[in-house]
């Protein structure tokens, strides 16, 4: 700030001298002098070019390589972008290149600082990725002024690493996921190392907190691993932060307690030998364990390799502006020098700064990148960082075995969860590599523990989990990035959970959900697998647990996603979710949601009708409706399992004491059919939702979840003053079953004053009896909550299938 008083940064911490009990983990190396000459000379020209580039990005507009004299009209209107962690990104990138190149490893980077954009981007132009994909971004000046003068403009990249960016399976926007995503990444993928940075900024986030243990579910016999690299270079965007003021003896002891071997990389002046050797280290490290479990002698609790790099915020910029300090400072977060473009001394500095990476030694007349400065790059180009098919193309579709083998009988009972388990069970026998369940410590709970007759969970600190194919930790947010991680490299996932839960994790799912649509609008990204959820354990049979565990709102969530990517299926039993499942595990670059329920209720429908019923997404269920549905007084729908049960269940009482009412019932499997015409692609058409619905009869929703969701999604629907809709209204306790219903207003006695309010609009005799009918439902509602009070369960007979003479 102008006339702020110029005062000496806090340095970072440096070693702390510790006995040497305390670092038996901590890792020491001797650095000096490490590389050849010619490897330390080539990285370091890498380094300048990508910083000067990257820097560029930020500000300029033309003269890209400044052989004129700097000047505002060279400054871009909007200065946007965050410099302060692109030269650690640019360096770590440089070192990874280095031993690509010597060792051929395979190697998946993952940046948490997905702001750090211009280090990225600078990177992969030096190294002509960009150009493989976007043909325009060539290595000479055409390119590399239209990647510096576009860098967020309308038309060109983005101010952060997302779907466009080749090599990225992680956007970075919402911080705290890359370490997670890296474990998914790497599972099922023996030869790739993940390497993962996580700012210091990130590594505050709970969710990084816990993706920290990721290594107790990674078996190094079957999976690749994960490189963590914690960038520590002291600032967030106005304010240390925590592990930048943290001394190496705190780091050690933390990370050592994670069950990691630490390597400290902090030597300014011998910056690129000691991050060349430690990186040297530690993939020697990463290959030690994997022998050790290939060779069948696995190491119990493997202490994997975890570096520490410590530099200063914004390395090479400015040291300072108008009394206060930049390069390490949090004034170097985003851009250092925000009025360049009409403040004569911010320009002069930027010219100074920009100067100061000699740009002419860096790039030759044609603006290409001089031959000296390439020497560090991998010449494969499917070893390159920006061109790893895992990336962008490694899609490998399940075998999906019959779900018809696993219907049971119309008329019986069954657990939804407990014939999907049966079915994933055999998904697993038959995709051993490509198919895992992440839980969040709920399989069992879930009643989809029958999965474990074949597999283990992948716990690797007990020996007997090698090879298990269920990861359970008890962090959604673990759960999550390691499903989007697998899902993005190729692979196939499901995340079951309790359905009040998964709310947890809604953020990471619509950032996710942003990926996958700028995903496919760039033409080089191939399809993926979906995310698929299993949302169960609801709100209509979680009496046992209380209010806190009562929560649809998932649901919403992924209706307010673009419509091109949301799926939501309410399958109303066993059978019909077994025909959603399959389905939804062979989709592709979908955000499935499957919502059911885990205790035994009624299967409606045959295996054939159940096939039927799932891909039309709806259907009259005609053995309630009277007359089988034809000209109906009133419709109702039933959308979820136990909201439709008491749609028949009204159905029969209103069958028996209203007999003159004319009741059509319909069941919604598939919830986005009911958007308006041409909102979503599984949207009726007006004709067809007509058919269903009628033109003109009052319809009465009886819905899972929260009535406001089910009319926005069908607003835009003509006469929607006819709907009424009753669903979850935030209401509930430790109580009965039943009493859940009541409480909502979901129950039968519910569902039949409102067909019959319904109905009484346009059958006189209806409106005859209408009054005193929806009394003695009234009434009866009343005896059934004096009754679960005084005997503090519902009646024996409650849950009996209605019977329809």
């Amino acid at each position: 700030m102008p006339g702020q008083q110029l005062s000496e940064p806090n340095p970072p911490p440096g070693p702390s001298h510790l006995p040497d009990s305390t670092l038996d983990y901590v890792v020491r190396l001797d650095t000096k002098n490490y590389l050849p000459e010619d490897e330390l000379k080539g990285l370091q020209l890498f380094r300048r070019a990508a910083d000067y580039i990257a820097a560029a990005m930020i500000f300029l507009k033309n003269n890209v390589l400044l052989e004129e004299k700097l000047s505002q009209e060279n400054i871009k209107p909007r200065l946007l972008g965050h410099w302060g962690t692109c030269p650690g990104l640019t360096l770590i990138y440089a070192h990874l290149n280095r031993i690509i190149r010597n060792t051929g490893q395979d190697t998946l980077f993952v940046v948490g600082p997905g702001h750090g954009a211009p280090g990225i981007l600078s990177s992969l132009w030096l190294e002509d990725s960009l150009s493989v994909f976007e043909p325009s971004m060539t290595r000479d000046r055409p390119g590399l002024t239209k990647l510096i003068s576009r860098f967020s403009a309308p038309g060109g990249f983005p101010s952060h690493i997302n779907a466009e960016t080749p090599g990225a399976i992680h956007e970075g926007g919402e911080l705290g996921y890359a370490l997670s995503v890296s474990f998914g990444a790497a599972m099922d993928n023996p030869d790739l190392v993940v390497a993962c940075v996580v700012g210091d900024g990130e590594a505050e986030t709970g969710p990084t907190a816990a993706a920290w243990h990721g290594t107790k579910f990674l078996d190094p016999a079957e999976s690749g691993a994960v490189l963590p690299i914690l960038h520590l270079n002291g600032f967030k965007i106005s304010e240390r932060t925590i592990f930048g003021v943290m001394d190496d003896k705190e780091i050690n002891s933390l990370f050592s307690g994670y069950g990691y071997q630490v390597r400290i990389v902090s030597e300014l002046d011998n910056l690129d030998n000691d991050l060349a050797a430690s990186m040297d280290w530690a993939i020697s490290e990463i290959h030690k364990i994997q022998k050790a479990a290939r060779s069948g002698k696995p190491i119990p609790k493997p202490r994997w390799p975890l570096l520490v790099v410590r530099t200063p915020k914004g390395l090479g910029a400015p040291h300072s502006i108008h009394g206060s300090f930049i390069e390490g400072s949090f004034h170097s977060h985003q851009v250092p020098l925000p009025n360049a473009a009409k403040d004569k001394e911010e320009l002069k500095a930027l010219e100074a700064w920009l100067e100061s990476y000699k740009p002419g030694e860096l790039f030759d007349e044609n603006g290409a990148p001089r031959p000296e400065v390439l020497t560090i790059i991998p010449q494969a180009n499917a070893k390159k960082l920006g061109q790893r098919k895992e990336s962008y193309g490694a899609y490998i579709p399940l075998k999906i075995p019959d779900w018809r083998q696993f219907t049971v009988d119309k008329g019986s009972e069954e657990s939804c969860m407990k014939s999907v388990g049966r079915f994933l069970k055999q998904v697993i026998v038959d995709n051993p590599k490509t198919f895992r369940i992440f839980s969040p410590d709920e399989l069992s709970s879930n009643k989809l523990d029958v999965v474990l007759d074949e597999t283990r969970r992948n716990f690797q600190w007990d020996i007997g989990g090698k090879g298990g194919r269920v990861i359970e930790i008890l962090s959604e947010h673990t759960c999550q990035g390691m499903l989007q991680g697998y899902t993005l490299t190729g692979r196939t996932g499901l995340f079951p959970s309790y359905e009040a839960f998964l709310g947890i994790i809604q953020t990471m799912m619509v950032q996710y959900s942003k990926f996958i649509k700028m995903g496919s609008e760039t033409k080089w990204r191939q399809p993926h697998g979906s995310l698929n959820y299993i949302e169960t354990s609801t709100w209509a049979r979680q009496e046992h647990n209380g209010f806190s565990h009562q929560n649809p709102a998932f649901i919403g969530a992924v209706l307010n996603l673009k419509p091109k990517f949301a799926r939501v299926y309410l399958p109303p039993d066993a059978n019909c979710f077994l025909s959603t499942v399959a389905h939804c595990l062979r989709a592709k670059n979908y955000v499935n949601l499957m919502v059911g329920s885990k205790q035994p209720t009624p299967v409606w429908l045959s295996r054939e009708e159940a096939d039927r019923h799932c891909i039309a997404g709806a259907s009259i269920w005609k053995f309630a409706s009277v007359d089988e549905g034809l000209d109906p007084d009133v419709v109702l729908v039933g959308i979820g399992v136990e909201v439709t049960f008491e749609v028949i269940a009204a159905a029969a009482l209103l069958r028996k004491h209203v007999p003159e009412l004319r009741v059509r019932v319909v069941n919604v499997t598939d919830l986005m059919i009911l958007g308006a015409t041409g909102t979503h692609p599984h949207s009726l058409n007006d004709e067809a939702f007509d058919t269903l619905f009628t033109k003109d009869r009052p319809v009465h929703f009886n819905y899972h979840g929260y009535p406001i969701e089910l009319r926005g999604l069908l607003w835009g629907r003509p006469n929607m003053e006819r709907i009424t809709i009753e669903g979850y209204r935030e209401e509930g306790t430790t109580t009965s079953p039943f009493d859940m219903m009541l409480c909502n207003h979901t129950s039968r006695y519910d569902v039949a004053v409102a067909a019959l309010r319904g109905g009484a609009k346009n059958n006189p005799k209806v409106a005859l009896v209408a009054h005193e009918m929806s009394s003695y439902f009234e009434h009866m509602a009343r005896k059934e909550k004096d009754y679960i009070l005084a005997e503090g369960k519902d009646r024996d007979d409650m849950f009996e299938v209605p019977k329809f003479d």
